[in-house]
């Protein structure tokens, strides 16, 4: 059975992060590229959101009783196998595990020009997983 409130404190936890990140996201590249606190800040909680993801993914497929990937990028995609998330927004967020891994493990080795542009373009993703998984704890009651 879902444990609601880690559910809930999860979705939370996510939405917080992209809001702090929305939050200080300067309104330019140059100014992103020149601060480096406001690039601590967003992708730290560029980090959390996507830890956070990669753990609900998880979380609900086992609920499932369903095969839990080794890899985080295909837990999406087992996501999306089983019509719980859009195929599209599954290959995305594949993607996104990768960044997360690459926060993770080579911090010093960031595109910071790439690491801009996710989180003034496609922060939405995350928002769209988060809807897509609240729906569906909602339609099920739980899985």
């Amino acid at each position: 059975m879902v444990d609601h409130k880690l559910f809930a404190r999860s979705l939370a936890d996510i939405r917080s992060a992209l809001a702090r990140i929305r939050s200080k996201l300067p309104s330019t590249r140059h100014a992103f590229l020149e601060d480096q606190d406001a690039r601590d800040i967003v992708v730290l909680n560029l980090f959390v959101a996507l830890q956070h993801t990669i753990a609900l993914a998880t979380h609900w497929l086992a609920e499932l009783g369903l095969d839990v990937p080794e890899r985080s990028a295909e837990v999406f995609r087992a996501l999306a196998k089983h019509q719980i998330l859009d195929a599209e927004l599954a290959e995305r967020l594949a993607s996104a595990a990768g960044l997360r891994d690459l926060i993770a493990h080579r911090y010093g080795m960031l595109d910071w020009e790439r690491i801009y542009e996710i989180a003034a373009t496609e922060l939405d993703d995350l928002d769209l997983y988060s809807q897509a998984l609240a729906r569906a704890v909602d339609d099920a009651g739980s899985p």
